[in-house]
């Protein structure tokens, strides 16, 4: 483990870890927190009255751009809201909006950017339409980007608002349909929790625990895990909150059993706890030394931003595109990717 990671998750664990840090650990501190999307996240956890007037100067800055990033965040889901609310389909949103629209601690000190929505699949088309009228635009110019995405991806080509400048990700299910696992997408929707005025009305959130199995998903079973701090962080604070709940944990476990992410969900428990300090029950908790890469891989970051272990980001870069595609279509994918770079 990097000085640098080693310093940003002691900060997040326990706000009083710093106490004593010299200019040099302050800095690796808070350029790996900008790498990793959590020096909001620090801000909101920091009280400034117990860190250098610098370093408290800094937070203010990144806790003032993580609050527009929330208002401009919930004015994007209102205005897909209002594109949308003539379909009467179901809405989803996902991840950091869904966090701050919902008012839960995941969300405080969000960088967020995308804005990312799930809705059934055989809404795709009217949904898409729906968007382009109302000012979205195709990101994707390529032919077979475009192609790719409608066809192996659980998500349509990105759409960029043409004045907001603000990207929109429509999801039909939270894994592409050629992985491993397959969640089950109807009960990730059909599950979903309205939410209230303050979201505009007419929008939902995942349950507590698909929100779990989301995030582990996301951060396990789809990519090279490049910012895992991040979504770790996610997932400790979403079991802080609901982990008391009745039968929440027996809940989790048939959910992530459901959508065939048993493994991915029970990784990232566990590596919450080891990492984070999350208060889990027997039976979730452990260390077993398959668990050992993914910790190296979360960890990482350097004092400069930078991410080490070459090495190691290269097998778990290899491990995502295999997790997404069978072999042969693999192959395929990358030699049409490298014609095309080269042409």
């Amino acid at each position: 483990m990097s000085r640098a990671a080693r310093l940003l998750v002691a900060a997040l664990r326990d706000p009083a870890s710093v106490a004593g840090l010299g200019a040099d650990d302050w800095t690796a501190l808070l350029t790996a927190a900008r790498a990793e999307r959590l020096i909001g996240t620090l801000a909101v956890r920091f009280d400034p009255r117990a860190v250098p007037p610098a370093v408290a100067r800094i937070l203010a800055d990144a806790a003032e751009g993580a609050a527009q990033e929330r208002r401009a965040a919930l004015w994007e889901a209102e205005m897909a809201r209002r594109a949308l609310v003539g379909l009467g389909v179901p809405v989803v949103l996902l991840k950091g909006t869904a966090f701050v629209a919902a008012g839960l601690d995941a969300g405080r000190g969000w960088a967020i950017g995308d804005l990312d929505i799930l809705v059934p699949r055989d809404a795709l088309p009217a949904v898409e339409r729906a968007l382009i009228v109302a000012g979205w635009e195709w990101v994707k110019a390529d032919a077979y980007d475009d192609a790719y995405y409608r066809r192996w991806m659980h998500e349509l080509p990105p759409l960029i608002h043409r004045t907001r400048d603000r990207m929109i990700d429509v999801h039909h299910t939270i894994l592409p349909p050629t992985a491993r696992p397959t969640p089950d997408a109807a009960a990730l929707i059909a599950d979903a929790l309205p939410l209230g005025a303050a979201a505009g009305g007419g929008l939902s959130m995942l349950s507590p625990a698909d929100m779990v199995v989301h995030a582990a998903a996301h951060l396990f079973a789809d990519g090279d895990m490049a910012g895992g701090l991040r979504n770790l962080w996610d997932i400790d604070r979403l079991l802080r909150e609901f982990g008391d709940a009745d039968a929440f944990w027996e809940t989790l476990a048939a959910r992530a059993a459901l959508h065939d992410l048993a493994s991915p969900v029970r990784r990232a428990v566990r590596l919450s706890a080891d990492l984070y300090g999350t208060a889990v029950p027997p039976g979730w908790s452990g260390r077993p030394s398959g668990d050992a890469l993914y910790r190296r891989r979360l960890l990482a970051r350097d004092g400069w931003g930078r991410q080490r272990y070459p090495f190691t980001r290269l097998g778990f870069y290899v491990r995502s595109h295999w997790l997404r595609m069978p072999p042969a279509m693999l192959a395929r994918h990358l030699w049409t990717k490298a014609r095309r770079g080269k042409q």
